[in-house]
């Protein structure tokens, strides 16, 4: 089943796949802002340098029915850690984003591996998460108004059958 992770609930405890959807479209200047202060007091080691690729989409007829290739898109990925004294006992930061930002894929993995070590993680749901997610909100707000926006309402006056002498009467 399809779940949503544009929204962080308080019921349940936020988790690495939820982090990490709202990595992947976070927009750049707000990776930025957030991992500036943390980027200068700590060094990455390359894993994976950030590589782009294609990956194919696939689609369900109906949403249910059988999967058929919809498309390809193009995917940017890497993996590094992120080191402050110790390598052995960094943890790896992975991240995958759509089109071919290589800034915006570093940044989203430096930022994984952060939240993974824990010592910055409520700064970064505070200063980056919560902000990513208030940002996708509102984009979609958005689109929802502009389709809102468009959108035709259209009735059907249901006729009695008859004997057809209303028809005349109208002309």
């Amino acid at each position: 089943m399809f779940q949503a992770f544009d929204k962080l609930s308080s019921g349940r405890g936020l988790s690495r796949p939820d982090w990490m959807a709202l990595l992947a479209r976070a927009p750049l200047p707000l990776l930025e802002s957030a991992l500036r202060p943390l980027q200068s007091e700590r060094r990455t080691e390359w894993l994976r340098r950030p590589e782009t690729g294609l990956y194919m989409v696939q689609g369900r007829t109906g949403g249910t029915g059988e999967r058929f290739n919809l498309g390809e898109v193009t995917v940017t990925r890497c993996a590094l850690r992120s080191v402050k004294e110790d390598a052995s006992q960094a943890p790896v930061g992975v991240a995958y984003v759509l089109g071919r930002q290589h800034r915006q894929a570093e940044l989203a993995a430096l930022a994984d591996a952060l939240l993974q070590g824990g010592a910055h993680q409520e700064e970064l749901v505070s200063g980056l998460l919560v902000p990513i997610s208030q940002y996708l909100a509102a984009q979609k707000a958005e689109k929802q108004a502009q389709v809102q926006s468009t959108k035709v309402n259209f009735f059907t006056v249901a006729r009695e059958a008859g004997d057809g002498a209303d028809e005349e009467e109208a002309e």
